[in-house]
């Protein structure tokens, strides 16, 4: 894994960059090109899920990318449909893919079924003892989904995805991930958050960088992963350029309190 990029360690000694690469609705020709153009960027964390119909793509992106495939950290996630069928899927995302194992496989969200979370979790677990997954974890799942699979299983996912926005922040929810050892990682970082907010405006100029990119430093100082989307180059590019400033503890407070 490249050295210059903050990561954080989660269960079963793997560490995750901090800065992920969003592919939903980054499909086709264009999904490929929009993943080689993160890479070539910096980016060495990339998000797909079976849902998003690209699998093949971000893995045809990652051999094209000339990286070897140890310096690039690949999530997939498992679509609430595929239910009972979780290692078919597992397997069929590694084909798509082209590789022999995934960093992190999620549970893209929690089982309707009531009865299923357990044995889907379970199965979760299997793959990754099988070595096609490094480490495992979950998506849109509650604080109470959570508890429930390590009380039945005493694994703990290795993170939870879920929205996360400076307009989001919840410290009890941060608080509680952190107590159980779950790292949280915020997606759609942008889509709730208020660009021309004065409070995220003056921050930027004061470190002569973009509101956008200040939202994505605000989670990397809280070690909170954070993987923005976007197809085009110019905002790939400065979606990963957020390493050359860091923001004070006063900072911090102000963009935490835009929650309100």
């Amino acid at each position: 894994m490249d050295s210059d990029q903050p990561t954080l360690p989660l269960t079963g000694d793997v560490r995750i960059p901090l800065l992920g690469f969003g592919t939903w609705q980054a499909t086709g020709e264009a999904g490929c090109q929009a993943v080689l153009a993160a890479l070539d960027a910096g980016y060495r964390h990339i998000d797909t899920a079976t849902m998003y119909g690209n699998e093949k793509e971000v893995g045809r992106a990652v051999k094209e990318s000339g990286l070897r495939r140890e310096d690039v950290f690949i999530t997939t996630k498992l679509p609430p449909d595929r239910v009972g069928r979780e290692r078919e899927t597992i397997e069929a995302s590694l084909a798509a893919l082209d590789t022999d194992y995934v960093d992190l496989w999620l549970v893209h969200w929690p089982p309707s079924a009531p009865g299923d979370s357990i044995p889907v979790w379970r199965e979760m677990l299997a793959a990754r003892d099988e070595n096609m997954a490094r480490t495992v974890g979950v998506s849109n799942y509650s604080i109470g989904q959570i508890d429930e699979l390590i009380q039945a299983t005493e694994e703990t996912p290795a993170v939870n995805q879920i929205r996360w926005s400076p307009s989001l922040y919840d410290r009890q929810t941060y608080a509680a991930h952190r107590d159980r050892g779950v790292a949280l990682e915020g997606y759609s970082p942008f889509k709730a958050s208020d660009l021309s907010d004065p409070v995220l405006v003056r921050i930027a100029q004061a470190h002569d960088v973009s509101p956008a990119q200040v939202v994505l430093r605000w989670h990397i100082d809280h070690e909170i992963i954070v993987i923005p989307k976007s197809v085009t180059p110019e905002r790939i590019r400065a979606n990963a350029d957020v390493f050359g400033f860091s923001l004070t503890a006063e900072e911090m407070r102000d963009i935490d309190a835009l929650a309100g």
